[in-house]
């Protein structure tokens, strides 16, 4: 440190240390409080972090999700413990129970991927409940409906009752989901159910199912009885025989009318948790098969169904005017219908 001397007089001599300087002393103390305060607040963050950690793990945060994100992904399927005012389910009690809906259209594969959900020994997938006009007059008998169903009080052929793992049914968009689809997701999201989406991507062959299972309501081919689905091959055959004529002119709007259908399906359920389904990557994708059952939080197993395809082969088979419906969709955007397999 610099000194300097100051003489008094000829015979003294005193040396004065040099005055320290307040700014470098203001500077020593400013670097040490930062260095301070950087610690203090890594420590503190580290034990936030920490805390964070552990509680988020518990708790299940539900938002809207982006249009991007893969949905069937994104929410971990909530779990319930019903309690039947019907019976009890004794030793079950204390299995979680999962719930979900699957919606879909008529003639899109819902019957057929039903049974094979049913064929789970922990599924029970109780059908086409709201084919029923009463249960779905109103918002009011719909959710009577869905909480009997949900409480396990709802019996069918395919109720695995107190041991169910999984508990839904099948629900047509034409059947008041689309009416009151807002009470409906409002429900679904309330009540932690899942919605699994089922189209088909071939509306061609859907509308040609379509009408051919509307003529047989009448004509009853098969010994009398009408049958929508089918276990043997001969019975498969005999539905096959009839041919139905499509409407050409109505033929680009109708397909229209049922893409829009989808959509806004998708659209108003889009908070919900859910997946989407494809009759034909199903029959040519066996994993997808997995997938719905790990999207239900299923032990997987071999799922299998007893139905049998009714309208096999080219299209061009089992359409009357096939001319004219080719001539139709040609340079179309629905042109690749002509062609594609199921």
């Amino acid at each position: 440190m610099a000194e300097y001397i100051c003489v008094l007089n000829k015979d003294t001599i005193i040396i004065k240390p040099a005055k320290k300087t307040p700014i470098l002393l203001r500077m020593i103390v400013l670097v040490f409080a930062m260095v301070c305060g950087v610690y203090i607040c890594s420590v503190c963050l580290k034990q936030i972090s920490t805390n964070s950690k552990i509680k988020i793990q518990d708790i299940q945060v539900i938002e809207r999700p982006s249009p991007d994100v893969d949905h069937e992904n994104l929410q971990i399927s909530s779990v319930h413990y019903p309690n039947p005012e019907t019976f009890s389910r004794a030793e079950c009690a204390h299995n979680p129970v999962r719930y979900f809906a699957i919606l879909s259209m008529q003639r899109s594969g819902s019957g057929w991927f039903e049974t094979l959900l049913n064929s789970h020994v922990n599924v029970s997938s109780n059908g086409e409940i709201f084919s029923v006009l009463d249960r779905r007059i109103n918002v009011s008998s719909i959710t009577q409906t869905l909480d009997k169903v949900y409480n396990l009080d709802w019996f069918t052929s395919a109720s695995k009752n107190e041991c169910s793992a999984a508990v839904g049914f099948k629900w047509m968009l034409n059947q008041g989901v689309m009416q009151h689809h807002k009470e409906i997701a409002d429900y679904f999201n309330r009540r932690g159910v899942s919605a699994i989406f089922l189209f088909r991507r071939n509306l061609l062959r859907r509308m040609v199912s379509v009408l051919a299972n509307s003529y047989d309501r009448h004509a009853k081919l098969l010994n009398g009885t009408h049958k929508s689905h089918v276990h043997s091959t001969e019975e498969a055959e005999t539905l096959a025989k009839y041919k139905p004529m499509i409407n050409s002119t109505l033929l680009i709007s109708d397909l229209k009318e049922v893409e829009i259908t989808a959509t806004k399906a998708l659209e108003y359920f889009n908070s919900t948790r859910h997946i989407v389904l494809y009759y034909e990557d199903l029959i040519k994708n066996p994993t997808k098969l997995k997938d719905v059952q790990a999207f239900l939080g299923l032990p997987v197993m071999d799922l299998t169904s007893r139905q049998v395809k009714i309208h096999k082969g080219p299209l061009s088979d089992h359409v009357k005017n096939w001319e004219d419906i080719n001539k139709t969709l040609d340079g179309t955007a629905y042109e690749s219908f002509l062609q594609a397999d199921y």
